[in-house]
C-alpha cells in the first residue's frame, strides 16, 4: 500500500504542475493598447515627407511600417517579420495590421500600416499557451504511463500469477509455488496461498501413502489367504484317495470346487493390486511355440479345447504370465460358455497369433470394448462367480509382453485372440 501511496502522489503532483504552468500561461496576456503619441507622429512625419518620401526616415519610430500611396502602391518600406509578406493594403487589413489614413487639407494621401501590438502579444501568448497545453498533454501522458504501469505490475500480473496458481491446483500441480513479491498489493494473500497449496500437496501425500498401504495390506492377505487354500484343496484330494463313499466323495469334490474358485478370485485380486503397485513384475525368455500346447493341456482339465496345428517358430514371452493368461481365457469359456474350445495359430506381421473360440452366445459389440476393463462383468455374468479382473489382468500381461489380447464376437461364440510377440 505504501507503494500505490507514493505513486498516487507523484501522479498528482504530476497533473497539478501541469494545471498550474497551464493556467498561468492562459491568465499571462494583458493587452498594452496602442501608443496614441506613436501614431500621432507617424502621421505627422509621412505628411510632412509626403513630397519627398525618398528621403524619409522611419528608423527614429520603435515599429515597423509601409507607406502606401493613394493608388496602394508602397512608397516607403521598413517591413521585417512582423509586416513580412504585406504588399497591399486589403492584406495588413487581413493579417490584423493597423491602418492609419495620412490626409493634407481633406486630401487623401495614403496608408500607413503599422503592426498591432496587442495582436503581436497575443500571438506570442497563444504560443506560450499550446506549448503548455503540450507540456501539460505530456504530463497527463506521463502519469498515465507510470500509473499503468503500476497497475499492471502490481495488479494485473499478480492476478494472472494467481490464476495461473489456481489453474495448477485445480489439475493437480501441487509442486508449483505462486511467484509473487511479498511487497506488493496482494503481499498479504501470497503467504495463505502457498500454504493452502503446501497443505494440499500434503495431504494428497498422505492419501497416496494410505493408498499403497491398503493395496499392500490386501496384497499381503490374498498371499496368505493362498497357503490355507492350497491346503484345503490337497486335503480334499487325500480325502478323495481315501474314502470310497461316493456321497461323500461328491462333497469332497464340491469343497474342493469352491476352494479352486476361492483361489482364481484371491490370485486376481492378488495379481490386480501388484499391477497397481507396479510389482507386477513379466519377464521376456526366448521360448518354443510347443509350450502353447503344453500350456493349453494344463489348463484345459475338461477336456474341451480343440487345437489346430502350431507353426514351427520361436516366441518372446513369460512362460508362467502367459500361461496364467490362457489359464484364465479358458477357464471363462468353461464359466460361460461351457461348450468346446476352438484354438487356432497364425503367425502374421512379427506375432504369433492365438485364437480362442468357444461356441456361446458371445458378448453384445457394445460390450466388447469393456470387458477388458477392471471390474467390468458383462450382461452374461448374472449368477457367475466372479471379480471381473480376469480379462483385465489378462490384458495387462500381454501388454507387458509386449503383445496384444483382442477380444471379438463372431455370432457364433466369443472369441479372445492372444498376439505373442515373435524372437
Amino acid at each position: 500500500m505504501k507503494a500505490y501511496r507514493r505513486i498516487l502522489i507523484i501522479s498528482t503532483a504530476l497533473l497539478l504542475t501541469g494545471i498550474f504552468l497551464f493556467m498561468k500561461m492562459s491568465f499571462s496576456y494583458r493587452g498594452s493598447g496602442v501608443d496614441t503619441l506613436m501614431i500621432n507622429d507617424i502621421i505627422s512625419s509621412v505628411r510632412e515627407s509626403w513630397d519627398s518620401m525618398d528621403s524619409f526616415d522611419g528608423s527614429c519610430f520603435d515599429t515597423e511600417m509601409i507607406v502606401f500611396d493613394s493608388q496602394d502602391f508602397i512608397v516607403y518600406s521598413s517591413a521585417d517579420e512582423e509586416l513580412e509578406g504585406v504588399d497591399s493594403t486589403k492584406k495588413a487589413t487581413e493579417k490584423g495590421c493597423i491602418s492609419l489614413v495620412v490626409t493634407a487639407d481633406s486630401r487623401y494621401l495614403g496608408t500607413v500600416v503599422i503592426p498591432d501590438p496587442d495582436r503581436l502579444e497575443y500571438e506570442r501568448v497563444n504560443r506560450r499557451i499550446c506549448m503548455a497545453a503540450a507540456v501539460l498533454s505530456v504530463m497527463f501522458l506521463l502519469a498515465g504511463i507510470i500509473y499503468g504501469r503500476y497497475v499492471r505490475r502490481t495488479i494485473v500480473k499478480p492476478f494472472g500469477e494467481m490464476e495461473k496458481f489456481a489453474e495448477n491446483v485445480a489439475s493437480g500441480k501441487l509442486d508449483v509455488p505462486i511467484r509473487l513479491e511479498k511487497n506488493n498489493m496482494f503481499g498479504a494473500f501470497t503467504g495463505s496461498f502457498d500454504i493452502m497449496r503446501e497443505e494440499l500437496k500434503n495431504a494428497r501425500r498422505r492419501e497416496d501413502e494410505l493408498k499403497i498401504r491398503e493395496k499392500e495390506m490386501v496384497a499381503s492377505l490374498s498371499h496368505d489367504l493362498k497357503t490355507p487354500i492350497t491346503g484345503i484343496k490337497l486335503l480334499c484330494e487325500l480325502m478323495t484317495v481315501k474314502t470310497e463313499d461316493e456321497y461323500v466323495k461328491k462333497k469332497i469334490g464340491d469343497i474342493h470346487q469352491k476352494a479352486e474358485q476361492i483361489n482364481v478370485l484371491v490370485s486376481d485380486l492378488l495379481a490386480s493390486t501388484l499391477d497397481d503397485l507396479g510389482e507386477m513384475n513379466v519377464s521376456c525368455t526366448d521360448e518354443s511355440s510347443e509350450i502353447l500346447h503344453e500350456l493349453v493341456a494344463e489348463h484345459d482339465t475338461r477336456g474341451a479345447a480343440r487345437e489346430a496345428e502350431i507353426p514351427q517358430c520361436m516366441i518372446c514371452a513369460d512362460r508362467i504370465r502367459l500361461s496364467q493368461v490362457i489359464g484364465n481365457i479358458i477357464g471363462n469359456s468353461y464359466k460361460y460358455a461351457d461348450t468346446d474350445i476352438d484354438i487356432g495359430y497364425v503367425v502374421r506381421d512379427g506375432f504369433l497369433e492365438m485364437s480362442i473360440s468357444d461356441r456361446g452366445e458371445g458378448v453384445p459389440e457394445d460390450e466388447l470394448g469393456l470387458i477388458t476393463a477392471k471390474f467390468y462383468r458383462g450382461a452374461n455374468s448374472a449368477g457367475k462367480d466372479g471379480s471381473g479382473l480376469g480379462l483385465y489382468i489378462a490384458s495387462q500381461l500381454m501388454e507387458k509382453m509386449n503383445g496384444e489380447l483382442i477380444c471379438s464376437s463372431r455370432g457364433n461364440g466369443f472369441c479372445v485372440t492372444l498376439m505373442i510377440p515373435l524372437s
